[in-house]
């Protein structure tokens, strides 16, 4: 089973089920109100994706995460590194001071299982836009749909305001495209950010 909390929401997904708790304590002993799904959202995704599962728990992360979301990030995109044969990638390089600033001054999520963080993404809106980055799953912990539970958080997450998911991936990303596929987002253009590698830009439109 999982539980996957939104603000102060909680869904609980088990037995290959999408359930949401209902307004009081749900299942896992929290007290939230019930989550409000995203409009549009595929009724089927959860239910395909957290089959079997082990319990999840997602919650914002912070400033004070900065060490050890680094440390996910940087273990996360090495196979990237390999993929393209460089070792400089953004993620890569990052700072530990970059990523603290960058959390303080942006929206965050971590994936837990018990006390490790094991998951993250990162979401920055921009007129009607929001942007999905850094979605990072632990090397140990890939193809357990963890990947899937973040991204379907964001979009659970998302406001109002919301009318337009982006995000983007390398072309060679083969596994990271056929997830942003799978969960409805499709390809609008394509970006030579240098000979040999090509990003794939990707959206999907809420409501």
């Amino acid at each position: 089973m999982i539980s996957a909390r939104v603000g102060r929401w909680c869904v609980e997904r088990g037995d290959g089920h999408d359930r949401t708790c209902p307004a009081g304590v749900c299942r896992s002993g929290r007290a939230w109100p019930a989550l409000r799904p995203l409009t549009g959202r595929p009724a089927t995704a959860a239910s395909d994706t957290f089959r079997g599962v082990d319990r999840l728990v997602i919650e914002a992360a912070g400033p004070a995460d900065a060490g050890e979301l680094l440390t996910l990030q940087r273990a996360a995109y090495v196979t990237e590194g390999q993929l393209y044969d460089d070792v400089q990638l953004p993620a890569l390089t990052q700072s530990l001071a970059g990523l603290h600033e960058e959390l303080a001054s942006g929206s965050a999520w971590k994936a837990l299982r018990v006390h490790r963080i094991v998951g993250a993404v990162r979401t920055r809106l921009d007129t009607g836009t929001l942007h999905i980055g850094r979605l990072t799953v632990a090397p140990d912990q890939q193809r357990q749909g963890i990947g899937s539970a973040l991204l379907l958080h964001v979009e659970a997450a998302a406001g109002a305001d919301v009318t337009r998911l982006a995000l983007f991936t390398g072309h060679l990303s083969e596994a990271n495209l056929r997830l942003y596929e799978r969960h409805g987002y499709t390809r609008v253009r394509d970006e030579v950010l240098r000979p040999g590698v090509t990003l794939v830009h990707l959206e999907k439109a809420v409501g």
